[in-house]
């Protein structure tokens, strides 16, 4: 037999493993089409704050930003429209959008919204920066919120200091740091078609879905790496502030924070007037406490607040002491003193309308010099009865009596009409006679007599 060569056995092991090659691929191509099937339904979040950056902004924009992050979300969409805030608050929230793994999109819009002092800080510091038209960034000075200007001294160094944080943020973000600078120097104001042109922002955006079109594969430098952003299968996910926010919010409006103050009061007059009564005493301190909260997020000057608390004890004690109204008089200076130093602020926001303070001054002075005018009436209306034990009682002359006519004299306590059958000068010693009706009949009893 001629020798045959034998294809060896190995030979057709390509062939068996075929269908295990297959097997491996199909599953890559099908964990890297759900895979970027997650990537793509990952949300944006988009969060929206409208007002002063206070400690409650600070609290929901930061938490949200954090909340996103650990959600997976594909970006942090931040609605803006701010007159500006606190820089402590600012911080904390330009903190969150600096250490977000997740990009930080902050759009100015609608039309007519702005992101003055710190929200021009917050808008440099956003991964995407965005504004509507007819929208406007900046005038970023420093001012101090209450109190007493600045000395110039001081002035220059918080100047500085403000400067140098927006230029360094901008510079990190590769916005423009010179002009950016100018918001806090010169009080720069920009409008949304130049702060594009300034590169201060990256693109106008007149509604969220032009915005979300923007967004649409821009790739957006982070920490871990470049991110492109699939806005057109990404769904925007509203998480507006919770019920707890919102009421906060309210809360630290200065408007608000001074009508609770001066409730808080009248509730604690009313509880101190009538020990027992509760429903006053417990409204009053609820009030108080929650003003004492809003105090907390507000540029709060703690003399005002001294003088409306005086203003308010001046007024209790002229009910309980008669200074034929000088009380009442420093009470009312006080409280309108108060009312005007308890948001000493350049800043609008910061204080407290006219419209609510003179309303609100005029019926708290008016309350307690009803309740002055009420007691001193009460003082002076003789008892409904026992008049006729006043017969025999000796009193004091305190407006003269004449032969003919009427004068007025004091007996236990209590202001008289008198007359007499013969003058008696004031400060002189008068015994009751008489009764009748609302004046007493008196005679001149001897001065060494005691009375009441």
């Amino acid at each position: 037999m001629k020798n045959r060569i034998i294809a060896p056995h190995r030979a057709r092991r390509p062939l068996l493993q075929a269908p295990a090659a297959l097997t491996v691929a199909a599953s890559a191509i099908i964990l890297a089409v759900t895979a970027l099937a997650a990537v793509a339904a990952a949300p944006i979040v988009h969060l929206t704050w409208e007002g002063p950056i206070t400690p409650v902004a600070a609290e929901y924009l930061a938490q949200g930003i954090e909340t996103a992050a650990a959600d997976k979300a594909a970006a942090v969409l931040i609605q803006l429209d701010t007159p500006g805030g606190l820089d402590t608050s600012m911080r904390d929230i330009i903190k969150a959008q600096m250490a977000s793994p997740i990009p930080v999109v902050v759009w100015v819009g609608p039309a007519g919204s702005r992101a003055a002092s710190a929200g021009a800080f917050l808008t440099v510091a956003a991964h995407v920066a965005a504004m509507a038209p007819g929208t406007n960034i900046g005038s970023a000075s420093p001012v101090q919120m209450m109190g007493a200007a600045m000395d110039s001294t001081m002035a220059h160094k918080v100047t500085n200091d403000a400067a140098a944080y927006i230029a360094s943020i901008a510079e990190k973000r590769g916005r423009n740091a010179a002009e950016a600078r100018l918001f806090v120097t010169e009080a720069l104001n920009l409008t949304a078609e130049d702060a594009r042109s300034q590169g201060i922002i990256d693109f106008l955006a007149p509604t969220l879905p032009a915005l979300l079109d923007s967004l649409r594969g821009r790739t957006v430098a982070m920490e871990s790496g470049p991110v492109t952003l699939a806005a057109e299968t990404a769904v925007l996910e509203a998480r507006p502030p919770g019920a707890r926010q919102k009421l906060l919010k309210i809360l630290a409006d200065p408007n608000v924070a001074y009508f609770l103050l001066m409730l808080g009061i009248y509730g604690m007059f009313f509880e101190l007037s009538n020990p027992g009564a509760f429903a006053p005493g417990i409204i009053g301190g609820i009030c108080l406490l929650l003003a004492l909260f809003a105090f907390q997020a507000l540029p709060v000057d703690y003399s005002g607040a001294a003088l409306i608390l005086l203003g308010a004890v001046l007024l209790i004690l002229e009910v309980k002491v008669t200074s034929h109204g000088a009380l009442s008089i420093g009470g009312v200076a006080s409280l309108v003193l108060g009312s005007l130093m308890l948001f000493d602020s350049p800043e609008p926001w910061a204080r407290v309308s006219l419209q609510v303070m003179i309303p609100t001054v005029a019926a708290f002075a008016g309350f307690f010099l009803l309740c002055v005018w009420l007691a001193v009436r009460a003082q002076r209306r003789p008892p409904a009865t026992g008049l006729q034990a006043l017969v025999g009682e000796t009193g004091r002359v305190i407006v003269a009596i004449p032969e003919v006519g009427t004068g007025k004299v004091i007996v236990h306590g209590e202001v008289w009409h008198a007359e007499s059958g013969s003058p008696l000068p004031r400060d002189a010693v008068a015994r009751v006679v008489s009764v009748e009706g609302r004046i007493v009949q008196v005679e001149a009893a001897d001065p060494a007599a005691t009375h009441p």
